[in-house]
This record gives structure tokens, C-alpha cells and sequence, in this order.
């Protein structure tokens, strides 16, 4: 019922930035929360950060003060700001909506921190 479409994976340096998007659609509930997992080689996927409808956010230790995650809830979209990477963050992303018990995953998009 809920499709997510996932945008602005890249090739970055080590220091760099980059901002993922997710946008969702379909059958929205008014009351969920949207987050971003990622998972690398051999690695479990593992929360990031993840954001409720109410604006109450999660973050990952690893992540704190690095990274950003925001909401527009009129465009059922989620961001986030990822600042200061370093190659430990490389992992492909996924975007994530749950509400009520219902996951649904994006296709993921593969961030790269690399000199």
C-alpha cells in the first residue's frame, strides 16, 4: 500500500555531505514514522535515524551530531542531512515507513565515503 522512492546516494569524501530523500506514497497513515537504515557488506541493517509523524526523533550513537533527520509530512517525504562522513559510514540506505506493524522498504541507495 505504501511505495518509497529513494534519492541522493553518492560517491563523497571523507568530511563531505550529502542529503538523502525518500518520498512515500499510497496509502499514508496520518500517524507513522519514517526512517533511514543502512547495511553494509556482511553487516546486519541497522537503524540510522527514524522520525514520527509528532516530530520525535531516533538517532544511532554513531550518527549523533552528524547527521539530520527531518520531515515534510504535506509531502510524505523524509530527509536526511548527513554531514562530516566518514568511510565507516559507507552502506547502502534504506528508507523506511512503519506504522501499526506495516514496514515497508525502499530500494536503496548506496552511499560511498572514499578518498
Amino acid at each position: 500500500q505504501v511505495r518509497l522512492v529513494e534519492s541522493g546516494g553518492g560517491l563523497v569524501q571523507p568530511g563531505g555531505s550529502l542529503r538523502l530523500s525518500c518520498a512515500a506514497s499510497g496509502s499514508i497513515s496520518s500517524v507513522n514514522a519514517m526512517g533511514w537504515y543502512r547495511q553494509a557488506p556482511g553487516n546486519e541493517r541497522a537503524l540510522v535515524a527514524r522520525i514520527r509523524t509528532s516530530s520525535i526523533t531516533d538517532y544511532a550513537d554513531s550518527v549523533k551530531g552528524r547527521f539530520t533527520i527531518s520531515r515534510d509530512n504535506a509531502k510524505n517525504t523524509v530527509y536526511l542531512q548527513m554531514n562530516s562522513l566518514k568511510p565507516e559510514d559507507t552502506a547502502v540506505y534504506y528508507c523506511n515507513y512503519y506504522s501499526f506493524g506495516f514496514n515497508t522498504w525502499g530500494q536503496g541507495t548506496l552511499v560511498t565515503v572514499s578518498s
